[in-house]
């Protein structure tokens, strides 16, 4: 009897800063923060991210149990938006030192070879995938929230949405050029959209919160409709979910009172959560403790 070969793990290369786009003077992100919208649109974020092959199958099939979020949802959560908090509001070394974090994880997600897809999750070109949908869920919920950004804020915006690749693995220069050319890049982009059933069972059981404690399992349906109604068409298609122009009608008027609810609060309040997430990352740094 043949002993299965050990699955390749591939150590993290040196970790040096990643020089930031230029993002323009007087653009403050934490204008835009978002807890409720972050909550809210983050499965069908989660959901478009997997919908890459690669991306679905190594987040599905990943031997860093710690970090599952079928196993440890609460920790998932934890790391998932203290990655979003530096990202959006973190330092050049507060990414770096991020970055060679998760870089001990990703290097130990590697494909088998009796896997169907092959993949690694230290592939920039999968990270880059991972921080398009970020940047577009990001302005997605924002505009569904409070309407079109102006041209100014948007591009900013754009510029900024770099550092969601560059705190992972995705050299600056990986990053579209402007939003044009972000359109052109997400449009080729969907060919590779593709969800296989096991990726859509294990994505469905996210949605319905089945990984969640018990006291949570009233929310089922709710996460289930907000998720399907953050999904473009293509990615709905893909995990066969069904929606109909009533459920379109009941969502819009849904984000419209999110976004209501919102401009009520201050912008240094909505804020607190992600700024206390990068508190926690800096000083568990400074203290030695695993950041993820």
């Amino acid at each position: 009897m043949t002993s299965e070969p050990a699955p390749r793990v591939e150590q993290p290369q040196p970790v040096a800063r990643v020089r930031d786009l230029p993002v323009p003077d007087g653009f403050r992100m934490s204008r835009l923060l978002s807890p409720l919208g972050a909550r809210l649109a983050g499965p069908a974020n989660f959901t478009m991210q997997l919908a890459w092959p690669g991306v679905g199958y190594g987040v599905m099939n990943s031997r860093v149990h710690d970090g599952s979020a079928m196993r440890h949802p609460i920790k998932r959560a934890r790391t998932t938006f203290t990655y979003l908090s530096v990202s959006m509001l973190g330092t050049e070394d507060d990414r770096a030192a991020f970055r060679k974090a998760v870089n001990r994880q990703h290097a130990q997600v590697v494909s088998t070879p009796d896997e169907p897809v092959e993949y690694h999750a230290m592939d920039p070109r999968l990270q880059t995938w991972v921080a398009a949908c970020l940047y577009y869920g990001t302005v997605d919920m924002i505009e569904k929230f409070h309407g079109p950004l102006d041209d100014t804020t948007a591009d900013a915006l754009y510029a900024h949405g770099a550092k969601f690749g560059t705190t992972l693995q995705m050299p600056a220069e990986a990053w579209p050029a402007d939003r044009a050319a972000f359109a052109e890049y997400w449009e080729s982009s969907l060919a590779e959209v593709h969800i296989d059933p096991p990726v859509r069972e294990y994505l469905m059981k996210l949605i319905r919160m089945e990984n969640m404690p018990k006291l949570l399992g009233g929310f089922s349906d709710f996460n289930v409709f907000v998720t399907t109604g953050f999904l473009p068409p293509r990615f709905r298609d893909e995990m066969k979910l069904a929606w109909s122009d009533a459920d379109q009608a009941r969502f819009d008027r849904l984000m419209r009172r999110c976004g209501r609810i919102e401009r009520l609060i201050p912008w240094f309040v909505r804020g607190l959560p992600f700024y206390l997430l990068l508190f926690d990352m800096r000083m568990r740094r400074r203290l030695g403790i695993r950041l993820v």
